[in-house]
C-alpha cells in the first residue's frame, strides 16, 4: 500500500483496515486517565454526601426521636452540601479552565508572531526526549504541518484544547454525586421504626463507605482494604461523635 493511501481506502489491506479500526475504537492513555479522574471525583463526592448527611441525621436522632426534625435537618444538609460542592467545583474548575485558555491563546499568538522560533523549540523538545536531531526536526515539521497548535500544546504544555473541562459540567457532576450519596443515610434514618433507625443507619453507612473506599482505591490503584478501613473508621468516628453530642443535648433539655 502506498504510504499516502488512507488505511480504509478501497485498495487497503485487511490488516491495515483492522489496525485503523482498532486505533479509532481503543481508548488511549489520556482518555482513560480523564475518565478515571471523573469517576474518582464522583466516588469522593458520593462519599462526602454519605458521611456529612449521615452525621447530621444521626446527631439529630440522638437528640430526638421525632421524624420531622430529622427530616428537616437531613434535607437541609443534603441541599446545602450539594450546593456547596457545586460552587466549590465550579470555582476550582473555572480557575483551571481560565488558566488553560490563557496558555492556549498565548501559544497561538507566539505561533503567529514567531513560527520559526516555535518550530525550533518543538524540535528541541523532541531532541530532549531522545530523538536524533534529524528525526526530531522531521517529527516537528510533520506535526506542524498537520496541526501546529495541537503539536505545541501537547509537547510544551501537555494540554489538549478539546479536553478543557466545563465548570458547569463539573459543578453538576459534583452536586449529583453528593446527592446520590446523601440519599442513603436519609432513607436509612427515615424508613425504619424509631427503635432501630440509628443502628441501621450506622450499619448501612459503614457498609456504603467500605464500598466507596474500596472503589476509590481500585480506581487510583491503591490498596482496597486499607482505603476501606480508613473511610470506615473515619465515618464511624463522625457518626459516633455527632450521635453523642445530639444525645447529650437532648438529655440536657437544650433541644
Amino acid at each position: 500500500m502506498n504510504a499516502d493511501e488512507p488505511a480504509d481506502a478501497p485498495g487497503a489491506s485487511a490488516g491495515s483496515r483492522k489496525l485503523n479500526s482498532h486505533l479509532e475504537t481503543e481508548p488511549h492513555g489520556n482518555d482513560i486517565a480523564h475518565r478515571l479522574n471523573w469517576l474518582r471525583a464522583g466516588v469522593l463526592g458520593a462519599n462526602d454526601g454519605i458521611v456529612s448527611v449521615a452525621a447530621i441525621v444521626v446527631g439529630v436522632a440522638g437528640a430526638t426521636a421525632e421524624t420531622g426534625p430529622i427530616l428537616a435537618a437531613g434535607a437541609a444538609g443534603l441541599v446545602g452540601g450539594a450546593v456547596s460542592m457545586a460552587l466549590g467545583e465550579y470555582v476550582s474548575v473555572s480557575s483551571q479552565s481560565d488558566s488553560q485558555r490563557a496558555l492556549i491563546e498565548k501559544e497561538r499568538r507566539e505561533l503567529e508572531e514567531e513560527p520559526e522560533e516555535e518550530l525550533a523549540e518543538l524540535t528541541t523538545i523532541y531532541q530532549a526526549k531522545g530523538l536524533s536531531p534529524e528525526t526530531a526536526a522531521k517529527v516537528a515539521r510533520e506535526l506542524t504541518d498537520h496541526d501546529v497548535l495541537a503539536a505545541h500544546l501537547s509537547a510544551e504544555l501537555n494540554i489538549d484544547e478539546a479536553d478543557i473541562v466545563s465548570p458547569w459540567h463539573a459543578a453538576f457532576a459534583s452536586a449529583t454525586a453528593f446527592t446520590i450519596g446523601a440519599i442513603l443515610p436519609m432513607l436509612a434514618i427515615l424508613l425504619p421504626p424509631p427503635g432501630i433507625r440509628v443502628p441501621l443507619t450506622f450499619a448501612s453507612v459503614l457498609v456504603a463507605l467500605a464500598l466507596t473506599g474500596a472503589l476509590g482505591a481500585w480506581i487510583g490503584g491503591g490498596s482496597k482494604a486499607r482505603a476501606a478501613v480508613r473511610v470506615v473508621v473515619g465515618g464511624a468516628l463522625a457518626l459516633a461523635a455527632t450521635f453523642l453530642i445530639g444525645n447529650l443535648l437532648g438529655a440536657s433539655g437544650v433541644v
